[in-house]
């Protein structure tokens, strides 16, 4: 075998290593969410109402930061559950842009100004993209 291909190999495997614990954390965590939390509540959280769900979603994933593969995991249960695209659309996409929880560091690191800034603007456009995105599926 080519000496690249098994560098390659070795680099998949090991990223397949990395990810397993945290896809593991969120499967369990998903079956704690839908023992402990009724599935009546989706429908009170959520509307269906193209615009205020994916301000609802952009919210909950804006606090609920974590990273993409995760995030598809976690959309998915979501709309199995009867959430609406939209919200789930905005959900992922804040859940992987913005970083309320990582603020405070992001603001030391790379000033508070821009920070603040960034995280608004990617909250804005999780929603704008959201509905986009939901629009175009549905022509």
């Amino acid at each position: 075998m080519d000496k690249k291909l098994k560098e390659s190999i070795a680099n998949a495997a090991r990223s397949i290593g990395n990810s397993l614990p945290v896809l593991t954390g969120v499967i369990l965590l998903i079956g704690l969410i839908e023992t402990f939390v009724p599935k009546s509540i989706y429908p009170t959280l959520f509307s269906n109402n193209v615009l205020l769900d994916p301000i609802i979603g952009s919210g909950l994933g804006s606090i609920l930061i974590g990273n993409p593969v995760t995030s598809y995991v976690l959309g998915g249960e979501l709309l199995l559950q009867g959430v609406s695209l939209v919200a789930v659309t905005a959900f992922i996409v804040s859940w992987v842009t913005v970083g309320l929880i990582q603020l405070p560091a992001e603001a030391t690191l790379l000033g508070k100004k821009f920070a603040v800034a960034r995280n608004i603007l990617s909250f804005i456009f999780s929603i704008i993209v959201a509905i986009t995105t939901v629009f175009i599926i549905s022509l």
